[in-house]
């Protein structure tokens, strides 16, 4: 997902922030290395632990115990499952393209932890003796860089899909790189927002500018679509149609087994922490810590190592959300998922970034009276705002005018027929609201009629068990008693 140009121009238009970004220059490539460590073993333990916590409250949900064996309170279950898988035998189908075949699996597990390098989670603090902040790197278009790695994870899934040969497989491959794709879009367009309040895409320079006010209370509608989107996204309940047990038996992993199952299982939670780590950047002040909390000793809790458990428990926030929402709401009907999300979650965040766009420009005022200039055109603020009004006005009332134009449509095709025989298929089928049932013809009718046409209606003298011509129509009725 990336920015159209004039999205970008009208981005790169706002006046230069006065919000810092992070500052390297006293961190020598050895201590970025040891940081990369440090976030990879961050991942992988809070892999280790959101799988047991996942289990235990689904189970608890579901009035069972949950893991409760390996460990106190079953915490190394999650370690002795991850030794079973490695320990397993790794079989792969005849028919497979082996080398694709292992390499999308790789390619899910290893792009999932390059996002969070451009993560800031936490403050600047002293590491060997020297003062580099809780972040590995971070670019002028950091959160588009979280998008583009995103977009290569789709990859790993419709590779993996078709390369293995079976047709289960390819179509949970399509299906889920359908919805990946499909919703991206609504994600990346709710991230606009956030681009135009802050003046920047860097991740440090975002956290910076929610110093005082967190980006969830003005752009409180990015944030709900935000976190629609994340859930599809990464194929979480309800939206797991990629892994519709009921229809594909596993999706695109169907053929996968030992480790390369689990890279596709390792890649799935750590993708959970990005959207999430994402959200908590982009509109919950990242590291920050929260505002009763920061007055507290003339902010003695914030910065340094305390942001790395502010950030620690907001992502965690959204990890809980997920687990919630799997033992709570059914799958969704992949067509219906797939309307909402072009016909609904696009149009209706177009919108919105419409909008912001125009309040914006009228709050930042570009000549610094109460006019705005725009492509050498000069407004007046109040003009602005009555033009992003009007302008989302006539994007709801196109979208609904269209949806229901489309719902008219699909009505005149699909029409059911008025009047039907409810045997007609061999079986009994309940009639529609507003249908009749045809009267079906009486058995003794039937005979009769055979009868008077001279058809014998038992097997012959010299056969008593060959058919007659009214075999069927006679065991037909039996059938429908």
């Amino acid at each position: 997902m990336t920015l159209s140009p004039a999205a970008y121009g009208l981005v790169s238009a706002l006046p230069a922030t006065e919000n810092p970004a992070a500052d390297f220059s006293d961190t020598p490539l050895w201590l970025s290395l040891i940081k990369a460590v440090l976030i990879f073993v961050y991942l992988l333990l809070s892999t280790l632990v959101v799988i047991w916590f996942e289990r235990r409250i689904i189970g608890r949900m579901q009035q069972r115990p949950g893991p409760n064996r390996n460990g106190p309170f079953g915490l190394l279950q999650t370690l002795a499952d991850g030794m079973k898988s490695m320990l397993k035998e790794d079989i792969a189908p005849a028919n497979a393209e082996k080398v694709i075949y292992r390499a999308a699996a790789i390619l899910m597990a290893t792009v999932a932890f390059v996002s969070f390098s451009i993560i800031p989670i936490g403050g600047v603090v002293s590491l060997f003796g020297h003062e580099t902040p809780l972040q590995l790197t971070d670019v002028p278009v950091a959160v588009l860089l979280v998008l583009a790695v995103a977009s290569v994870g789709a990859y790993g899934v419709v590779l993996a899909g078709w390369s293995s040969g079976s047709t289960y497989p390819l179509l949970g491959g399509l299906r889920s790189t359908a919805q990946i794709i499909s919703y991206e879009i609504a994600m990346g367009l709710s991230l606009v927002a956030v681009f135009l309040y802050s003046g920047s895409m860097s991740t440090s320079q975002i956290v910076s500018a929610q110093s005082s006010l967190w980006y969830i209370l003005p752009a409180f509608f990015s944030f709900v679509v935000y976190v629609i989107t994340m859930v599809g996204e990464t194929n979480r309940l309800p939206f797991d149609l990629a892994e519709g047990e009921g229809e594909l038996v596993g999706g695109f992993h169907t053929e996968y087994s030992a480790m390369t199952f689990a890279m596709f299982y390792l890649g799935e939670y750590i993708n959970m922490f990005t959207v999430s780590a994402l959200a908590t950047t982009m509109f919950l002040g990242g590291p920050a810590a929260p505002p009763l909390i920061s007055m507290i000793g003339d902010g003695m809790l914030t910065g340094g190592w305390w942001g790395l458990l502010w950030f620690t428990m907001k992502m965690w926030f959204f990890m809980w959300f997920f687990v919630w929402l799997r033992g709570t709401l059914p799958r969704v009907r992949y067509d219906q998922f797939m309307r909402f999300g072009w016909k609904f979650l696009i149009p209706i965040t177009l919108a919105w970034v419409v909008a912001v766009a125009f309040i914006r420009g009228a709050q930042l005022g570009f000549l610094g009276d109460d006019s705005v200039t725009i492509a050498g055109l000069v407004f007046n603020r109040a003009t602005l705002i009555l033009i992003s009004v009007v302008a989302v006005l006539a994007l709801v009332v196109t979208w609904i005018w269209g949806d229901r134009v489309d719902a008219k449509q699909a009505a005149a095709e699909t029409a059911p027929p008025e009047e039907i025989d409810p045997f007609a298929d061999g079986y009994p089928v309940p009639p529609l609201p507003g249908q009749r049932l045809r009267e079906p013809a009486r058995p003794d009718r039937v005979l009769a009629g055979s009868a008077s046409r001279g058809t014998t209606v038992q097997g012959s003298a010299s056969d008593p068990t060959a058919p007659s011509s009214t075999d069927g129509i006679a065991g037909k009725e039996e059938t429908h008693g």
